[in-house]
């Protein structure tokens, strides 16, 4: 009898990516976590995680924020990366890991374009290209976040109820929010254009579309149906960073952010914008037109009031409160005035006492 070899280990990166998919987390989180994992090894001059432990990886954390300087969240990211790999891929449950100094978080005030700079945007982004201009009305007439549009499918655009369904949205909520009727027509449009090219895909016998967790197993046939395919496909198909398969992809949300950056500097804009300061935007201006903040908490997806409750500070940063200064010229200007009017009643009394109480019209 020969003797079989046990199967191959499979190597430590391979064991993060397959945790980190069977606990369903994003593509994006996933090679984050990858990179500061490999950064973290690479680091200690490639020693395994089990022979490191509270001293590495605060040493490594340090290095972080004192040498390289690194944001408080980018600090964050990196620690939750690390407890993600002791924890769910060692499987080690160590005293330490609770015991590592976190990082303190910095409460910042979000971006808000003035309605104007946002006119002038979505107006420079349609004329340049008419699918980014409708994708960046959506964002601003939404509230969705940028990955929330790109994922969009064809089924959960509902005109007739005039809605529009997202579905595995931030921490994996469902939600409805408005369909702006200016972007009906166009919407109708950007449909017709994505249903010509899921045909050109089903002649050319390309292979579906993504289909989130096990629905194509469920469902065999739904990845190449048009009720599951994307509102904004790429033009060209790309190989699925976690499958290998060719196929076709939404739209790439990094080229939609260089050409949002690009109108923003054409408008003349300044301020540190993102698409994401569309969504923000979106809740400020609902809020100053007087709309509920419950509402737009709904409209937003957030699990609790007070993460909405930032727009207010936004609004009251925005010019709810007269600054002193302005009070005090304001009192110096009537003040100046007063003195003004009466050096000339007294002046055309002076002249002629009469004209002064009968004045000339």
């Amino acid at each position: 009898m020969e003797h079989q070899s046990p199967p191959l280990k499979p190597r430590l990166l391979d064991q993060v990516r397959e945790r980190l998919r069977y606990k369903h987390y994003s593509l994006s989180t996933e090679k984050l976590y990858v990179y500061w994992i490999r950064f973290f090894i690479r680091w200690s001059g490639m020693r395994h995680p089990t022979e490191m432990g509270v001293i590495e990886v605060e040493a490594f954390l340090t290095m972080l924020a004192a040498e390289r300087q690194v944001a408080p969240s980018t600090h964050k990211q990196a620690l939750s990366a690390l407890l993600f790999l002791y924890k769910e891929v060692l499987q080690i449950d160590l005293p330490w890991l609770q015991q590592i100094g976190r990082p303190k978080p910095q409460y910042r005030l979000p971006v808000v374009l003035t309605a104007h700079e946002v006119q002038q945007t979505l107006t420079l982004m349609e004329t340049g290209n008419p699918v980014f201009g409708l994708f960046a009305k959506l964002l601003y007439g939404t509230g969705m976040r940028i990955m929330e549009a790109a994922r969009l499918r064809v089924k959960d655009v509902d005109f007739e109820h005039g809605a529009i369904v997202i579905r595995e949205g931030k921490g994996s909520k469902d939600r409805v929010v408005m369909l702006p009727e200016s972007v009906r027509a166009s919407l109708k449009m950007q449909l017709e254009r994505s249903k010509a090219l899921w045909q050109a895909d089903r002649e050319a016998q390309a292979p579906g579309v993504e289909l989130p967790f096990a629905l194509g197993a469920k469902y065999p046939r739904a990845d190449q149906s048009l009720a599951w395919f994307w509102v904004f496909p790429q033009q060209t198909l790309s190989k699925d960073p976690r499958s290998g398969i060719v196929r076709r992809h939404h739209l790439y949300a990094q080229t939609f952010r260089r050409t949002f950056a690009g109108a923003l500097r054409h408008a003349g804009v300044t301020k540190p914008a993102s698409p994401h300061t569309l969504r923000h935007s979106f809740a400020t201006h609902l809020l100053q037109r007087g709309c509920d903040i419950r509402t737009v908490q709904e409209l937003l997806g957030h699990a609790d009031v007070s993460t909405t409750m930032i727009y207010t500070h936004v609004l009251k940063v925005a010019g709810g409160v007269q600054s002193p200064l302005d009070t005090l010229l304001a009192q110096s200007l009537n003040a100046s005035r007063q003195s003004a009017t009466v050096t000339q009643v007294e002046a055309l009394f002076l002249e002629s006492p009469a004209a002064a109480f009968h004045p000339r019209g």
